[in-house]
């Protein structure tokens, strides 16, 4: 086990060089990072972890319940045994030969299968009342700290006499409050609504929490801290237009996802590269240079930039899809069917992509009455 750990903090990886780790030892003097202050991080992320539970079940819900949001979820498929097993043994999402071969079995059209399967997905997903939930609890908690030091202004102040920056406390409690928070959100994340970026997430969350871990463990907490002030600015908007998009007030949810779609973008797409990436990858290479942990460091701020743009890219094409359907009808970029990371489906979705020759099919007796025992005197209806 010595051999292990001697390896892994090796500081000829960890450090610049000519710099120990003895180099770095508190003094009288001084106090620099050392790597078991983040051991606290740990209880700290299941005690938010449990707060943010108890606060979803006492103070979530009822202000959903008291703005009349609905607790049902989506309509649930008539019972069929056979199309049970087919999505329980076989596929959710059957294609265009077994939903032939299941219309004639069943004497149902290609439509209400279509349609029976969608409503069965959909019975699994959460009632509006969960998502609400889900955003007022803190998702994304605003633990932007707004210090007066001079590299928030002068990005090269952050690698002067780097790594001999004592750390304040300040920023120390930023870093144990920003570690446990993203470190519940991992936790969260296999309890929450499960998204269609679930990955994407789970690798940010993990990119991220690397970050401020090697960045504390380096002493890079001066550009730790830019990297995460600017990254808690927009996500407190986006869960607040969510929240607005679930209490109908759609008006709120139009100026709340505007604002949110401009700080991010400006952000993440502009405020990034130029101020953070440009210090870590330029500056701090003229004046400290490249070692082995420094390359990890950069490697994964390039990572967080790829998310950055392909989420940009997810918030332009809402915001140009919103407008395009403005022109005939209400606004809403945050409909809670039309979202692009939600997973509840809508009946002009399949309408989108249903072939011609299937849109008017009909087999036997298109649905009026059944076989088996199984159907009802009509088709299933669509759920929105």
């Amino acid at each position: 086990m010595a051999g292990i750990l001697a390896w892994f903090w090796n500081e000829r990886f960890w450090l610049p060089h000519n710099v120990t780790w003895a180099d770095l030892k508190n003094t009288d003097e001084s106090t620099f990072p050392q790597a078991e202050d983040l051991y606290l991080a740990c209880p700290l992320a299941f005690c938010m972890f449990m707060i943010r539970l108890v606060f979803e079940r006492f103070i979530a819900r009822p202000c959903a319940l008291g703005l009349k949001i609905q607790a049902n979820g989506p309509q649930k498929a008539q019972p069929n045994a056979i199309l049970e097993k087919v999505f329980t043994a076989i596929t959710k999402h059957p294609d265009e030969k077994r939903l032939e071969g299941l219309s004639k079995q069943l004497d149902w059209d290609v439509r209400t299968i279509q349609r029976w399967f969608r409503q069965r997905r959909n019975q699994e997903k959460p009632s509006t009342l969960a998502r609400f939930c889900e955003s007022i609890s803190g998702d994304h908690l605003c633990l932007c700290l707004i210090l007066k030091s001079p590299w928030l202004w002068n990005t090269r102040e952050c690698w002067y006499n780097y790594p001999y920056q004592p750390l304040t406390v300040d920023l120390h409690y930023y870093y144990i409050l920003e570690l446990s928070f993203y470190l519940s959100l991992l936790f969260s994340q296999f309890t929450d609504i499960r998204r269609k970026d679930f990955l994407l997430m789970f690798l940010h969350h993990v990119a991220t929490i690397s970050l401020i871990t090697f960045s504390y463990v380096n002493n890079m907490a001066r550009v730790g801290t830019l990297v995460m002030c600017l990254h808690d600015a927009a996500d407190i908007l986006l869960e607040a237009a969510k929240m607005a998009n679930y209490g109908k007030c759609q008006r709120l949810c139009n100026v709340l996802f505007v604002m949110f779609a401009l700080v991010f973008i400006s952000s993440r797409l502009g405020v990034y590269p130029v101020w953070i990436l440009n210090t870590t990858v330029f500056e701090s290479w003229e004046i400290v240079g490249p070692y082995p942990s420094w390359w990890v460091f950069n490697v994964l701020l390039v990572l967080l930039q790829a998310l950055h743009t392909f989420w940009s890219y997810l918030i332009v094409r809402i915001a140009c899809r919103a407008i395009s359907r403005g022109k005939v009808g209400k606004w809403n970029p945050l409909h809670v069917s039309k979202d692009d990371r939600s997973d509840i489906e809508s009946s002009s979705d399949e309408d989108e992509v249903l072939p011609p020759s299937q849109k008017h099919h009909t087999n036997g007796t298109n649905g009026a009455h059944g076989t088996n025992g199984y159907l009802s005197s009509s088709p299933c209806p669509d759920e929105h």
